[in-house]
């Protein structure tokens, strides 16, 4: 039996954003952890760093609750990602590289019936991902 049958109904799909960005891991790892960093580029936030810590991102939309599971500065950061039916898990790391930084974001468990979550995921950390470029650009 393959992993793809056993999980059966349970089988989920991820977005995934990679980008090599001209900033070292530690300021890019303020932007990802800091609440006035995180609302000039992501969105408003109640954000605590510290594993265990609940927080919520908000917007016009509406609201996701979150809690952090993993935090490793200034290499890997996962917390949860929930609302409006989606149960996901936002993991980010940190890789120093020649040119600075390679920074890879995943949201991992959109259900294969939630398509319009999916694609607004992709559409949306595609725009915060230049967001978070300009924020760093401005950062000292």
């Amino acid at each position: 039996m393959t992993a793809a049958q056993d999980s059966g109904a349970a089988e989920t799909r991820s977005v995934v954003m990679e980008r090599e960005m001209p900033f070292p891991p530690e300021k890019i790892w303020r932007a990802l952890t800091t609440p006035h960093l995180l609302e000039e580029w992501l969105m408003k936030t109640t954000f605590r760093p510290g594993v265990g810590e609940v927080f919520q991102f908000s917007g016009d939309w509406g609201s996701v609750d979150c809690k952090i599971l993993e935090m490793e500065p200034p290499r890997s950061l996962a917390y949860t990602w929930g609302g409006m039916g989606l149960e996901s898990t936002v993991t980010w790391t940190l890789t120093p590289s020649g040119s600075g930084t390679h920074l890879r974001m995943e949201q991992a468990g959109f259900r294969q019936d939630q398509e319009r979550a999916y694609q607004g995921a992709k559409f949306g950390w595609n725009k915060f991902f230049g967001n978070l470029e300009q924020t760093l650009a401005r950062l000292d």
